[in-house]
């Protein structure tokens, strides 16, 4: 598990879905969608780039897991492939 890569793919994807934010300076363990004003859609292609990156589905009954940005870090981190 790499926390440190899956922390730097977390934070690019919430700045490529939202602009406008800064991911360093959002409190890790609160709620991302109230933090950067997400909505449903903005939290379905966070999932979508997230995808795409790992080249594995985020089924819709995982979404839950991108609530913040330490939960998506951990799901993330469990799910990336070795840098081989």
């Amino acid at each position: 598990m790499d926390v440190a890569r899956a922390r730097h793919l977390v934070d690019q994807v919430v700045h490529l879905v939202a602009p406008g934010v800064d991911p360093g300076t959002l409190d890790p363990g609160a709620p991302l969608r109230e933090q950067a004003d997400l909505d449903a859609l903005d939290v379905g292609e966070m999932a979508a780039l997230l995808s795409d990156a790992l080249h594995a589905p985020i089924p819709r009954e995982d979404l839950h897991h991108l609530a913040s940005i330490d939960s998506a870090v951990a799901y993330v981190a469990a799910r990336l492939p070795d840098p081989r």
